[in-house]
């Protein structure tokens, strides 16, 4: 029957994480999205071993600027989101040798100048973090000025980037 839905779409799920949030899975029918990444940057991690991924949307590199905010929410910022992704990680059995590492965004979406050069410093930060850690990113779409969205297929490790 042409257009009939299959037993695995019925139960797919998509996760959204907005900004300043993470999410990791190991589910096969869960797709990992996050829109209109701007200035904002979204790391994306996925172990095809343990077929397990997750996604980190971060808005500022450096959590000194609010520490009450990070504490509640330290995946707003990429030094306090980035160890968070990757401890979630480790939990759902990911090994660190397997990992697929993607980075998104990063972009100068105001019109007029950008004295605070967030999308740059935000690049920055996670990249560095990535080199400290000895992460080697596989891929990455950074800079410009569009804004990007991101969705990563768990089960099956496909990213696609709008």
């Amino acid at each position: 029957m042409a257009g009939a839905p299959t037993i695995a779409s019925l139960f797919a799920q998509r996760v959204v994480i907005g900004v300043g949030d993470v999410a990791v899975s190991n589910n096969a029918q869960v797709t990992l999205s996050t829109y209109a990444l701007g200035s904002c940057v979204g790391v994306v991690v996925y172990d095809p071993g343990a077929r397990a991924g997750g996604l980190l949307h971060l808005m500022l590199p450096e959590s000194q600027i609010s520490p009450e905010k990070a504490q509640a929410q330290p995946a707003m910022f990429a030094d306090t989101g980035l160890p968070l992704l990757f401890r979630s990680m480790v939990g759902l059995r990911a090994e660190r040798s397997r990992l697929r590492v993607f980075v998104a965004g990063g972009a100068s979406v105001l019109t007029g100048p950008d004295s605070f050069k967030i999308g740059e410093r935000n690049v920055r930060a996670t990249m560095d973090y990535l080199t400290r850690q000895g992460l080697a990113v596989r891929d990455s779409d950074v800079g410009g000025t569009v804004n990007r969205t991101l969705h990563l297929e768990v089960g099956s490790g496909t990213l696609s980037l709008k």
